[in-house]
């Protein structure tokens, strides 16, 4: 009986989620040095707007030499890490089809430390729920769906997002909502560098083999989209750690986007995004919830979009923090960031949470809860860029 009900779930929700997109566009490892079209980055190659410089400078970084390579510096005195300081310009071309490939999994924070049940409740841990591969083209069964990449000291990095909807910009929302992991190294490190996001990656779903010599349009149809703007909780700031820790329950984060060429929204370009629910019923209330993503750890690539969809369960890291959803999904590291979505009063699908922990045996993935506080990170976002 168990597994009848996700399917049943799982009908309604690609449903809900398949909408195709209004446009396509186009969007080497080394990176040019130049601006983008239409960006903030500055008419000449290297140069940076006068904020991004200032924040640079007052850390000890030459703002000219940053574009060029200085962003690979991780010491720890210029590793910027308050809410801030966060700075991520423009590096045309630094994102192609060879790098993106080789970005890892965040595999170290998907483990999921000591959750044992009397650190408050617990319920019994799920059976594991197979991941099924998303249909393709994602842009007609999952269009807000994508990829974030990132660089860490660790080299380049991989997490899922989520095209969310802005009501600062109604119908031209440049909001992506992820896991504050992706953007932040939590209480020991700071912002992670080079962060963007790709719709649709991958969107025919071919194999490593088919894409061994692809072409940008390829893997990103949509083009990249730059960060110029993130906030994640002051928890994940204060208590985030490589296998989640305390700071787990808080690990979500909100980015603000533009195009690396264009001017055209997120939301325009992919045609569709997802209201986030920061009032969802309480755990036990909710029959299905469904997590899509692109796990990239064995035994996947991180090619293929993939989802799950289970009854939650509850999941407390400590008595003093809010559980966490819980559900059966064998995806592993890349799907971290991953939306989990429930149909709406209204029969539509919304963002309820994102993935941001699991155990080594990759048999079931957690996300928070979406509060007062997420809807406070989520408010000063849209906030910030509204009209814009």
């Amino acid at each position: 009986m168990r597994s009848i009900r996700p399917l049943l779930a799982a009908t309604g929700l690609v449903a809900a989620l398949a909408l195709t997109a209004t446009a396509c566009g186009p969007g080497e490892d080394d990176a040019t040095g130049k601006p983008a079209a239409g960006s903030t980055a500055g008419q000449e190659a290297g140069a940076l707007p006068g904020g991004l410089a200032e924040t640079l400078k007052k850390h000890g970084v030459d703002p000219e030499k940053w574009k060029t390579g200085e962003w690979k510096n991780w010491d720890k005195d210029k590793w910027l890490r308050e809410a801030k300081d966060f700075v991520n310009p423009v590096i045309e071309g630094l994102w192609k089809p060879k790098r993106m490939k080789s970005a890892k999994d965040p595999a170290k924070t998907m483990a999921a430390g000591d959750v044992s049940g009397d650190r408050g409740v617990t319920d019994p841990e799920p059976a594991p729920v197979r991941a099924e591969p998303e249909k393709t083209p994602y842009h007609d069964y999952a269009a807000p769906v994508g990829k974030v990449f990132f660089d860490s000291p660790e080299g380049s990095m991989v997490c899922s997002g989520t095209v969310v909807k802005d009501p600062g910009n109604p119908g031209r929302s440049n909001l992506v909502w992820t896991a504050g992991h992706c953007v932040h190294a939590g209480s020991k490190g700071g912002w992670y560098r080079n962060i963007v996001f790709v719709p649709a990656y991958n969107d025919q779903g071919k194999s490593a083999a088919a894409l061994k010599n692809a072409q940008q349009q390829e893997v990103a149809p949509y083009g990249a989209y730059w960060a110029d703007w993130a906030t994640t909780s002051g928890e994940w700031l204060a208590d985030g750690g490589p296998t989640g820790g305390e700071g787990a329950p808080y690990d979500y984060a909100v980015l603000h986007v533009k195009p690396e060429q264009g001017t055209k929204s997120l939301e325009e370009t992919v045609g569709n995004a997802l209201a986030v629910d920061f009032d969802a019923p309480e755990i036990s209330r909710i029959d299905a919830l469904g997590a899509w993503g692109y796990p990239a750890a064995p035994p996947y690539d991180g090619l293929i979009m993939h989802k799950c969809v289970d009854r939650p369960g509850r999941l407390s890291i400590s008595p003093d923090t809010p559980a966490m959803y819980r559900i059966g999904c064998t995806m592993t590291g890349g799907s971290s960031g991953g939306g989990w979505f429930r149909k709406g009063d209204d029969g539509k699908s919304v963002l309820v949470s994102n993935t941001s922990i699991g155990p080594v045996t990759s048999g079931w993935l957690a996300g928070p809860q979406l509060g007062r506080g997420a809807e406070e990170v989520f408010t000063t976002t849209s906030e910030k860029f509204a009209g814009h």
